[in-house]
């Protein structure tokens, strides 16, 4: 496992979270505690003891006074992942569906091989899902499609939120994070988009993607149907029409 420390490196692990109260504490102890520097939930105007339980669990607590969007809370975590001069950010779900020990896994390629964004990948070979809804098959199924035909680049999981970047592209000012229609799960994917169309060193890993039996299935999402699904195709469009930066 590569160690937050290894060659100088520190590693932080930004996960956003929205009422994710039973679910957050044991995300943030199943982090291995060698693997990052600082464990940062940014709880997105939880109301029902999110930030309490991730902070006894031994996670820093940033908080939104009103509810702002994921995108947002990412946002917020990378602010202060820059400000706190981390190397590497891991950005994971607060609810339980990423498995923490595949952190390592995901910094090696930027510390071994110099790349700059990592994206984890449950379809790539070795990767691992288990049962999922049929319509979350097929959407995360059709939309890296649609990356690949944009960008060219062979991605095999492009709506998966558990990812690793170098800190420092985020102060390339091409990559215009501060923009309000990011808020919600766009800023994931103009991320990694922009990061392909920049030219940064980019690849996947195999990583595990754990879902709950089916039918509990909406009480491990905040995505709403058809709102969202459509509003995350928006960075495409944007930037492939130059609608947006």
């Amino acid at each position: 496992m590569i160690q937050s420390g290894a060659s100088g490196t520190r590693i932080v692990a930004v996960i956003p979270a929205y009422n994710e109260l039973g679910k957050i504490g044991r995300v943030v102890s199943k982090v291995p505690k060698n693997a990052v520097a600082e464990i940062v939930v940014v709880s997105d105007a939880s109301n029902d003891g999110t930030d309490a339980e991730a902070s006894r669990a031994g996670a820093t607590v940033l908080r939104h006074e009103h509810t702002r969007g994921v995108g947002a809370a990412i946002r917020t975590g990378f602010d202060y992942a820059l400000e706190k001069g981390y190397d590497i950010i891991v950005v994971m779900a607060g609810n339980d569906k990423d498995d923490p020990s595949e952190i390592g896994k995901l910094a090696a390629p930027i510390i071994e091989k110099g790349f700059d964004y990592i994206q984890g990948s449950r379809y790539l070979e070795g990767g691992r899902y288990g049962k999922m809804p049929k319509h979350r098959l097929i959407l995360t199924r059709a939309y890296p499609w649609l990356v690949r035909f944009i960008t060219g680049f062979p991605i095999t999981d492009a709506t998966n939120g558990f990812r690793a970047l170098r800190a420092s592209i985020l102060r390339d000012p091409r990559i215009k994070l501060h923009q309000d229609w990011l808020n919600r799960g766009e800023l994931e994917y103009y991320l990694q988009l922009q990061a392909i169309r920049l030219a940064y060193k980019v690849c996947e890993v195999p990583v595990t993607k754990i879902y709950p039996d089916i039918k509990n299935y909406w009480n491990y999402t905040k995505i709403r149907p058809v709102v969202d699904w459509l509003g995350n195709l928006r960075p495409i469009f944007y930037l492939t029409l130059g609608i947006k930066q």
